[in-house]
């Protein structure tokens, strides 16, 4: 098995292609060893790793964040674990842990505002999203209020120092341009 490794543009986070499917759908994020140990082997065995912080599911990615500055010795650790586990033909997800979501939380609008959040959220959908993915994370609509978008950034996203960036010259000019009425776009927490 070979699994291929990708640098995203936060530098705390490294993206593991194992070359098969991970998550048939949606997406899946770990945060701490209590969560992964109920919801996941995979992560799981991943998060018992000192230095891995996050672990993060995409439909054939495999997201890990870190906490120090050397990966030279936390990614043959990573390598080795997402390989036994794939070779194993265990499961990504605990079969009493349901399936991945593709977003978590409440979301937040005025019914008024229903066909501007679908508007929205098709564009989340078809032009953030995927480009989002090919770096490792993930961008969820959170609500809208005011003019005001909220997004939750998950994933390599999440803590990524172009992350702003992201947010306001990307995002934020791409749903202007198409929604008028949006005059901002903000992270959130889940």
């Amino acid at each position: 098995m070979f699994i291929q490794t990708e640098v995203t543009p936060n530098p705390a986070t490294l993206k593991f292609l194992p070359g098969r499917v991970v998550l048939e759908s949606g997406t899946a994020e770990f945060l701490s060893e209590e969560d992964a140990a109920v919801r996941s082997p995979l992560a799981a065995r991943l998060m018992g790793i000192d230095g891995v912080t996050g672990v993060f599911f995409g439909y054939d990615f495999v997201t890990v964040s870190k906490s120090g500055p050397d990966w030279q010795h936390l990614k043959p650790a990573i390598l080795a674990g997402i390989m036994e586990h794939f070779m194993a033909g265990k499961p990504v997800m605990a079969p009493a842990a349901g399936p991945a979501v593709a977003e978590s939380g409440e979301e937040f609008f005025d019914a008024g505002d229903a066909e501007l959040v679908d508007t929205i959220k098709e564009l989340l959908e078809t032009r953030v999203r995927p480009a989002v993915a090919q770096d490792g994370g993930d961008i969820t609509f959170r609500g809208f209020r005011d003019g005001v978008v909220y997004l939750n950034m998950r994933g390599s996203c999440a803590g990524c120092p172009s992350s702003t960036a992201t947010l306001k010259h990307g995002i934020q000019n791409l749903l202007r341009h198409f929604v008028p009425e949006v005059e901002a776009v903000e992270s959130v927490a889940a």
